[in-house]
């Protein structure tokens, strides 16, 4: 069966998400970038445990179905899932991933410590939110459109007094929901690119090779094979929009038989069953890595 691998980002984390994680690979990350990983809510508040945190168990779900023979087909990841896509694809090394998102995480902490973040708009299209933005908007008051994930659902990056007047301007506009979500800086904007140009330079020591599946890139949407293609998304994604539509779109087009939704959280479930209809889905937050491998195992024998 054609399965997509679906990794979402920041802001469905929980504590204890990490319970499930098989222990060696808990202790070898904690060894390897000398970090104590806490799983709970005060240290999801840290940018650092908060992304090596979500790294970790996609990684240890991804180890598990590759262990079995289970490989995707195609591979998407939204912002930070980014790398676990990659990693899944056979793009990047274990190790590497995990160095990179914890200086990752650190860069977009410093950059960012405290006041800025994103926020979600449901109910607008991004022509109708963007006049909301453009009013809003100085250089004391920094904000801007951000990831579309749905033709009517919107994100919002900033600073966080200013992500507050865009959410309130787009309820009075006819919003169904408007709202802060839980990621602590203002990623997909212009804001951070003074860190992709520092990421860039971690990116470059580590070896990207060519992925063993089609990769779906965050900027653009595109299907990619070539490695330059999959280290310039992990870098532009912090500057740039996740055009989450657009790469449902181009997974369409190759018609994948099934989706397998990554955990933490089923943040595009409602909008997968929207573009994709009845087709199979298995959501890792919910469904056990071995319950999960009955079903891929008995769907293929039919």
């Amino acid at each position: 069966m054609r399965a997509l691998w679906l990794f979402p980002g920041q802001g469905n984390q929980f504590a204890g998400m990490l319970a499930g994680v098989t222990p060696e690979l808990k202790e070898h990350v904690e060894q390897l970038l000398n970090l104590k990983l806490l799983d709970t809510i005060e240290g999801y508040q840290d940018s650092v445990q908060l992304q090596v945190s979500i790294a970790l168990l996609q990684v240890d779900q991804i180890n598990q179905l590759l262990a079995v023979g289970i490989r995707p087909d195609l591979v998407a990841g939204h912002s930070l899932g980014a790398f676990a896509a990659a990693y899944a694809a056979g793009a990047i090394k274990q190790d590497d991933l995990f160095w990179v998102v914890k200086h990752r995480a650190g860069l977009m902490q410093d950059a960012y410590p405290s006041g800025f973040g994103m926020g979600v708009v449901v109910g607008l299209t991004r022509d109708q939110l963007a006049p909301l933005v453009e009013e809003v908007n100085t250089r004391k008051e920094p904000v801007f459109l951000s990831n579309q994930n749905a033709a009517n659902q919107i994100c919002v990056s900033g600073k966080l007094t200013a992500i507050d007047q865009v959410l309130q301007l787009a309820k009075q506009n006819g919003a169904a929901i408007a709202q802060r979500l839980q990621v602590p800086v203002p990623s997909h904007s212009p804001l951070m690119n003074k860190v992709a140009g520092q990421l860039q330079q971690e990116i470059n020591q580590i070896t990207i090779s060519k992925p063993q599946c089609r990769y779906l890139t965050n900027y653009s949407g595109r299907s990619v094979r070539q490695a330059k293609f999959v280290g310039e998304d992990l870098i532009n994604n912090l500057v740039y929009p996740v055009y989450f539509e657009k790469m449902m779109n181009v997974a369409g087009d190759y018609q994948p038989e099934v989706i397998i939704n990554f955990a933490p959280g089923m943040p595009f479930k409602a909008i997968l069953r929207q573009k994709f209809g009845d087709i199979k889905q298995i959501n890792l937050n919910q469904t056990g890595i071995e319950d999960a491998i009955y079903l891929l195992n008995k769907w293929n024998k039919r």
